[in-house]
């Protein structure tokens, strides 16, 4: 009764004061995790009024009028930030190879709307979508989200990935030949400097939030090599270079070494997956600031599928087999150089929901507890350019929170049972 009594003289003073109102509501963590100042906070009362976090206090306060959400015996932390996913679909071979042929994008949109949820529920409040094949249903699921149709993470979306013609990201790769025609910057094809600046544009019109280029091979495409490069130096650059004029965030997809050097000398911001980096590339991303996004989840994932004789396509296997068991070790690596790390997890080729085993394989790599959960926090937002909005619990931010019962810094794979999540000021999961 006194606390109460207190609480409420002491928002009334702090009012008056001018300092912040009452909230509408007020989350009372047993423990805070800052991943800003990387402590831990005992005892806080986080204060939010509408889709914001308004202040952060010691002690558990409770002002009248205001709803108040117990998680005195949980461990708190801002949303998770998944920088590399693909909600359009899910990994099923052989029957996901063949979806596109008989499922429309309203079918997609609404099969998206499931793994969304499951995101959300795993604690990951924004995702960067990294590309998807069919861009009006991606770019509607993240409409809905942000209108409230469904529920579902922030998106910041690719659209359509880029590639040039026979690359990862050509969407005919495979086909009979008179289905495959001769795609061009609208269907993300491009073979000039000129084409990249029209399909950079062409993302603009899109909507697109972000950029994604695959300058080298990939695994799961229907082609031979899953690391040669496929870009020339002029048309990363000009992409780049166009891209900055959309005040676009460039991701690119490689796997060997001489296409991610390419790109990284262009200014891209971040390299996914990296299998083959190089301590060439690693010297380059540090010096150039470039962001490392891991995916060591997908790896695993299609390093597993390689395993059975009946899921891969004969030309995929042996590319998921090399390349896939490579990812955690370039990861340690790269962490131990000193190569900035944003969190993803490809999901999309591995399970959606799944997101929080990545935590669990950069532990297991050498990465301190800390250093993972900033990597899904902090350094994600900083990649999307986003850091006054999200990546942290502290005034002005976005109310995303998630708590878990136990202590991640001491068990990381608490991180993969979350039990609560709040995604701008709005309760997901967890009861009040």
């Amino acid at each position: 009764m006194l606390r109460r009594l207190f609480s409420v003289f002491y928002f009334l003073i702090l009012g008056a004061a001018g300092v912040h109102a009452a909230p509408d509501t007020v989350v009372h963590a047993g423990r805070l995790v800052d991943v800003s100042a990387e402590r831990v906070r005992d005892n806080v009362s986080i204060f939010i009024e509408g889709d914001r976090i308004t202040a952060v206090e010691e002690d558990f306060l409770a002002p009248a009028g205001a709803r108040v959400i117990d998680l005195s015996g949980h461990t708190v932390l801002p949303g998770f930030v998944d920088t590399h996913v693909h909600l359009d679909g899910e990994l099923d071979p052989p029957a996901s190879y063949a979806e596109n042929y008989y499922m429309n994008s309203a079918d997609i949109a609404l099969r998206a709307t499931i793994y969304a949820r499951r995101t959300l529920d795993a604690g990951f409040t924004t995702v960067r979508d990294l590309g998807t094949g069919d861009v009006p249903a991606l770019l509607g699921l993240r409409d809905a989200i942000n209108k409230g149709y469904v529920a579902g993470p922030r998106i910041f979306a690719a659209g359509k990935a880029i590639g040039t013609t026979g690359g990862h990201a050509d969407p005919t790769n495979g086909i009979r030949y008179d289905l495959r025609g001769d795609p061009g910057p609208k269907e993300g094809v491009i073979n000039s400097p000129e084409d990249a600046r029209k399909a950079v544009r062409q993302r603009y019109k899109d909507g697109s939030d972000v950029i994604k280029l695959t300058v080298t091979g990939g695994v799961l495409s229907l082609a031979k090599s899953g690391d040669n490069p496929q870009f020339m130096a002029d048309e990363i650059e000009a992409i780049v270079a166009t891209a900055k004029d959309y005040n676009f965030v460039v991701a690119v997809h490689a796997h060997g070494a001489e296409g991610m050097k390419r790109a990284i000398r262009a200014g891209v911001d971040s390299v996914e997956h990296g299998t083959y980096m190089d301590d060439e590339a690693r010297e380059l991303m540090k010096r150039n600031g470039t962001w490392y996004v891991p995916t060591i989840s997908a790896g695993k994932w299609v390093a597993e599928l390689a395993e059975q004789d009946d899921k891969l396509p004969s030309v995929v296997r042996p590319k998921a087999a090399a390349i896939g068991p490579q990812i955690q070790d370039t990861f340690a690596r790269a962490w131990e150089a000193g190569v900035k790390i944003a969190f993803g997890t490809d999901a999309g080729v591995s399970p959606h929901g799944a997101n929080g085993l990545e935590f669990r394989y950069m532990v297991e790599a050498g990465m301190p507890p800390m250093e993972a959960i900033k990597a899904a926090t902090v350094n994600a937002a900083e990649l999307l350019r986003v850091s006054d909005e999200l990546g942290s619990i502290a005034p002005g931010r976005y109310a995303d929170l998630v708590a878990v019962a136990g202590d991640p810094l001491a068990d990381i794979t608490v991180l993969e049972n979350v039990a609560f999540v709040m995604k701008g000021g709005e309760v997901y999961r967890g009861a009040e």
